[in-house]
């Protein structure tokens, strides 16, 4: 048996699940469970099963980075794009690389360019910062006719992917290419949280009314943007959209209880207890604090100059749920307060499921600008109203208003919109 088949068998002995189109989840899907022991299994490790067989016959293209492998550490966690090219009769034509790239060697803000891919010699494309006119262009170039998308997100509205997705499928709409989304857990579960966006404030980390901490997988995403969203901006939905659903996920489950490995989908997100606070901490891009880039805890540690012991001291008096506090000192070795000694917090979580990324990373806002007035502050290109999507939390902060009144100001919003997102959720 030569090594492709053997891989193949590995995931066809373990995975049978359907493509889903857009029309709904089976009652089947939404009623599946794990067995004891049984490792989450990808929509990719889905597809690659089979073959790739439901791919064949017509040009491929493929968006992707380091995240989209399969689940077969046996093989090395193949990326689905090379086991794709040697797949028979899948002609991959092109691949679209996000931010930081297609392989993942570019930092925040940056991506690889247009090149080929010295292992396989597809033509990658570089998306990021490409408008829908742009990507179009570059789907009619490439000849392809069936788009494929493959991202591990890590469910905040500001994390750019889905809004790579959401420009595909725009571009998809206006060229008849068909789309399926390889659909993967939500490494923060279903839960949404946080303010939802408004119109005036979108932006490349958010151009849709979605919840700061969507709760969705891209595979539910994708549905609600196909039927809700693109007939608005393109006054069509997609030709067609299938969504292969990962198997043996909940809502509720850890990704620590998935089984899958952890392949950090940014260089700043290196572990899931990065990710957990993430939709909160990153809000601190919009401040003068340091989130922690150019430390081995990104986005867990939070400080700037100036900064001391009270930080910690006030936060852990507060009593939020599933967290605690470590006062710390650390030199970032890039971006904000490079080479600075700093002054902060570690974000420390209990594993309690009532932690709250959002409302965590609020009161760290209020207690720190009531502590250091002279050390906190806003960017002054007031990125913090693109990350939260509207100026209410920079203008209620700036007022004085606390934790409470802050959260509280975003609930019928957060409800509405999980009513809205209900009917395009996949997993119970």
């Amino acid at each position: 048996m030569s090594e492709l088949n053997r891989r193949r068998f590995l995931l066809s002995s373990a995975v049978t699940a359907p493509m889903l189109g857009v029309g709904g989840a089976s009652s089947a899907a939404a009623e599946r469970r794990r067995a004891p022991g049984e490792r989450v299994r990808t929509g990719a490790d889905v597809l690659a099963a089979e073959g790739w067989r439901r791919l064949r016959g017509t040009p491929v293209g493929v968006i992707a980075n380091p995240t989209a492998v399969l689940s077969d550490p046996e093989a090395g966690l193949p990326h689905i794009v090379d086991d794709m090219h040697s797949a028979d009769g899948v002609t991959t034509t092109a691949v679209f690389g996000p931010e930081h790239g297609f392989r993942g060697t570019a930092q925040a803000g940056g991506s690889e360019g247009d090149h080929t891919d010295p292992r396989t010699g597809i033509p990658v494309y570089d998306t990021y910062g490409a408008d829908v006119g742009e990507l179009a262009g570059m789907l009619r170039d490439s000849g392809v006719r069936h788009l494929v998308f493959d991202i591990a997100d890590v469910g905040a509205r500001f994390y750019t992917y889905i809004w790579t997705m959401y420009t595909a499928m725009r571009a998809a709409v206006r060229t008849d290419v068909s789309f399926t989304v390889l659909d993967r857990p939500n490494p923060l579960g279903g839960s949404a949280s946080g303010p939802v966006l408004r119109p005036e404030f979108t932006s490349g980390v958010g151009e849709l009314p979605v919840a700061q901490q969507h709760g969705m997988t891209v595979g539910e995403l994708a549905r609600m943007f196909d039927a809700e969203f693109l007939p608005k901006d393109e006054n069509a939905s997609l030709p067609r959209l299938d969504v292969v659903e990962a198997r043996g996920w909940s809502r509720g489950l850890r990704f620590a209880d998935t089984g899958l490995p952890w392949i950090a989908p940014s260089p700043n997100v290196p572990t899931p207890d990065t990710a957990a606070v993430y939709p909160g901490a990153g809000m601190f891009e919009g401040t003068v604090f340091s989130e922690g880039r150019g430390t081995t805890r990104p986005f867990e540690t939070i400080g700037a100059p100036g900064v001391d012991w009270r930080w910690a001291e006030r936060l852990n008096a507060a009593g939020l749920p599933g967290v605690f506090f470590r006062e710390t000192y650390f030199v970032p070795t890039f971006s904000k307060h490079e080479g600075s000694t700093c002054g902060g917090v570690r974000i420390h979580r209990t594993g309690d499921g009532d932690f709250d990324a959002i409302r965590t990373a609020v009161a760290m806002i209020v207690h720190a600008r009531q502590l250091y007035p002279d050390a906190f502050g806003w960017r002054p290109d007031n990125w913090i109203d693109l990350l939260t999507g509207s100026a209410r939390l920079r203008n209620m902060v700036d007022r004085g208003a606390d934790t409470a009144e802050i959260v509280g100001a975003w609930r019928a919003e957060l409800a509405g919109f999980r009513r809205a997102r209900d009917p395009y959720l996949l997993y119970r």
